[in-house]
């Protein structure tokens, strides 16, 4: 079962859906999608892949949201939304997997994590992007929630060149430890850059900046992933003006 949302169409011609997805079949959707593109991207290891599937004892405690192409049915973009009240009931948030996170019980107002954010090759552009968070605002906005934070992923295949290079250009404008202090439970091994080095963002990480989140302290190596975790940590009040259209009410 799914509930249909919002509708846009994209630069590059695709007519998009944001829905919430509901349901055991449209749950294993969402985790075949996520094997695929971090399989794809990362070289990921799973467990579940005997079944093309990346799923964990999360996911039930979730919400999960997707895109779908309106013309083929198919589903090409997916989140998923955990709330300080599941996350209490589990004992802990999916980021504290990989990070300690230092005030987290000191923020004041709920908070909703956002994870396994993932978008099939062919669709990964700005309006995919902004269809799927046309939902997220509204869940934001249903909640009442004051905080959103999660992890953005940096590739680790190129030895850590590239995630180094990340970290170097994030500490200089988007650093800030003031409310939340991220210590990663598996720091990246160290790394000397070579001078010609320039750092390429990631599109989701790129996205976040944009809309006024901080990162929270250095990444984490997540060795089955083969990927550097950045924490996040956005501020409903500190949404950009520019880009906080995408959350619409959520300012």
């Amino acid at each position: 079962m799914t509930r249909i949302a919002h509708v846009a169409d994209t630069c590059t011609g695709h007519r998009l859906h944001a829905e919430r997805l509901m349901g055991h079949a449209a749950l294993r959707e969402a985790q075949a999608l996520r094997y695929q593109v971090f399989s794809e991207a990362f070289d990921a290891r799973f467990k579940g892949a005997e079944h093309g599937l990346d799923q964990d004892e999360f996911d039930p405690h979730c919400r999960h949201i997707g895109v779908r192409d309106v013309t083929t049915g198919r589903l090409v973009a997916t989140t998923r939304l955990l709330d300080h009240e599941a996350a209490s009931n589990l004992g802990r948030f999916y980021s504290e997997e990989g990070f300690s996170l230092q005030g987290l019980l000191q923020l004041q107002g709920p908070i909703l994590e956002v994870g396994r954010t993932c978008v099939a090759a062919p669709y990964r552009n700005g309006g995919t992007i902004a269809t799927l968070w046309s939902e997220l605002a509204d869940v934001l906005n249903e909640g009442g929630y004051r905080y959103l934070m999660g992890c953005a992923s940096i590739s680790m295949q190129d030895g850590g060149v590239q995630a180094h290079a990340v970290m170097q250009r994030l500490r200089e404008r988007h650093l800030c430890t003031q409310d939340l202090r991220a210590e990663p439970r598996n720091p990246l091994p160290p790394l000397t850059l070579p001078d010609n080095v320039s750092a390429q963002m990631p599109a989701l990480l790129k996205a976040y900046m944009r809309l006024g989140a901080k990162v929270c302290g250095e990444p984490c190596w997540d060795e089955d992933f083969q990927v550097a975790d950045v924490f996040i940590l956005l501020k409903r009040e500190a949404l950009c003006p520019r880009y906080a259209r995408h959350f619409k009410a959520a300012v």
